[in-house]
C-alpha cells in the first residue's frame, strides 16, 4: 500500500511514517526541505528504500496534488503547533489552508482512506464536558488552537459529505527521537533546566508520541466503519501530577509553585505580546495556560483505536535519556537518568 503523508519531518509525521514502514507499506512524503526529511528518517532509523520525497508545501495546490497521486491512503499530519506568538501567521496559512487543500487533494486522487490529524485542543472549551467523538468544535481564544479548530471544521465538512476522512485528535505529546524538539518535549526540558518555577493548577492529557503513531498505523488500515474520529491513547495529568511524576523518574526536587490558571491568563496574554518583539523564546505562554484552565479528561468510553498507552513514567523517562544522550540535559539535570540506556 503506498501511503502519502505529510508533515511527516515533524514530532507526529516521522513518527508516523516510521510505524507505517514498519507495517510494509511504502510512503511518499510531501516535504519543503529534503535535507530535513533526511535528518527526520536517519533519526527514526527508517528504511530509506521504502520512501519517495516530493518538494513542495502543503498550502500549493499543485504540490498536494503530485503528491498524493496514486495513493491508496493519505495521513495529513502537516501543522504548526507552537504557542509561540510569533508563529502566529504560519499557523493560519499551514493550519487551515493547508487542511483545505491536502484534503480536497486527497479526495480527487480518490485516496481509499484520509487520516486528518487533529488536536484535542480543537475540541476546547468543552463546558467541563469529557471529550468524545461527538463533542463539538471548540472556538478557544488562544491563535493556535483556534487555528486547529478551523482545520477540525473543514475536516468534519469532508465527512459530512461522505469523504472517507477519519480524524484523530492527539494528546500533548511526549518522546525520543523529536526532530525539532516540538513544544511539550521543550516544556520537559525547560522544568529539569530550572526554567519552569511557576505552574498553572489544572491539567491536561499528555500521551506518547509513539503510542500515537500506533494509533495511525492502525487507522490508515483500519475497515472504513464508525466511528470515524479516534483519541491519541494518554492521560488526562494535573500539573501536579506531572511534575511528581518527573520528579520520582529522574529523583530531582524540582520545586515548583502553583497558582490558578484563570488567575495567570492575564500574565500569558502579556507575555505572548511581548514575545512577538522579544528574539528569544519565554518559556511562559498564553496557550498553555488556557489549556491548564479549559482542558477537560476524554471520555473513558472515547476510541483509541483499542490501543492503551503506555505508562507516563516510561514515557518521561525515555524522553529524558534520549534528551540527555542528545547533549540538551547535563547530567545534573538528568538526575537519575544520566547515562542510563533505554528508548
Amino acid at each position: 500500500m503506498l501511503v502519502s503523508v505529510t508533515g511527516g519531518t515533524g514530532f507526529v509525521g516521522i513518527h508516523s511514517v516510521a510505524e507505517t514502514v514498519r507495517r510494509g507499506h511504502r510512503v511518499r512524503m510531501l516535504v519543503r526541505d529534503p535535507a530535513a526529511a533526511e535528518r527526520a528518517l536517519g533519526l527514526l532509523e527508517v528504511d530509506r528504500g521504502s520512501v519517495d520525497l516530493v518538494v513542495g508545501d502543503v498550502t500549493d495546490e499543485g504540490d498536494a496534488a503530485r503528491a498524493v497521486r496514486g495513493a491508496d491512503a493519505v495521513l495529513h499530519a502537516a501543522g504548526v503547533y507552537s504557542f509561540d506568538s510569533r508563529q502566529y501567521a504560519a499557523m493560519r496559512r499551514t493550519n487551515e489552508r493547508g487542511t483545505e487543500v491536502v484534503l480536497a487533494a486527497a479526495r480527487r486522487s480518490g485516496a481509499g482512506r484520509i487520516v486528518h490529524v487533529s488536536s484535542i485542543v480543537a475540541l476546547l472549551p468543552s463546558g467541563g464536558r469529557p471529550l468524545a467523538e461527538h463533542s463539538p468544535v471548540g472556538r478557544p481564544r488562544d491563535p493556535y488552537m483556534a487555528t486547529k479548530a478551523g482545520a477540525e471544521r473543514i475536516a468534519r465538512r469532508h465527512q459530512r459529505e461522505g469523504a472517507p476522512v477519519v480524524i484523530s485528535y492527539p494528546p500533548a505529546l511526549l518522546g525520543p527521537q523529536d526532530p525539532r524538539e516540538g513544544d511539550q518535549n521543550a516544556r520537559l526540558r525547560n522544568t529539569l533546566r530550572g526554567l519552569m518555577p511557576i505552574w498553572p493548577l489544572g491539567g491536561y492529557p499528555v500521551g506518547d508520541v509513539r503510542d500515537t503513531a500506533r494509533l495511525h498505523g492502525h487507522l490508515l488500515t483500519a475497515p472504513s466503519t464508525a466511528p470515524d474520529r479516534h483519541f491519541g491513547p494518554g492521560f488526562h495529568l494535573e500539573t501536579r501530577q506531572y511534575l511528581r511524576i518527573l520528579r520520582e523518574v529522574t529523583g530531582r526536587r524540582l520545586p515548583a509553585a502553583f497558582l490558578p490558571a484563570r488567575a495567570m491568563l492575564p500574565v500569558g496574554a502579556l507575555v505572548s505580546l511581548v514575545q512577538r518583539g522579544w528574539p528569544w523564546h519565554i518559556p511562559a505562554e498564553f496557550g498553555a495556560v488556557y489549556t491548564c484552565a479549559w482542558a477537560a479528561p476524554v471520555d473513558p468510553a472515547a476510541s483509541t483505536g483499542g490501543l492503551t498507552p503506555r505508562p507516563t513514567a516510561e514515557t518521561m523517562a525515555d524522553t529524558v535519556r534520549w534528551l540527555h544522550r542528545q547533549g540538551r540535559l547535563t547530567d545534573r539535570q538528568a538526575g537519575l537518568l544520566a547515562g542510563e540506556k533505554g528508548e
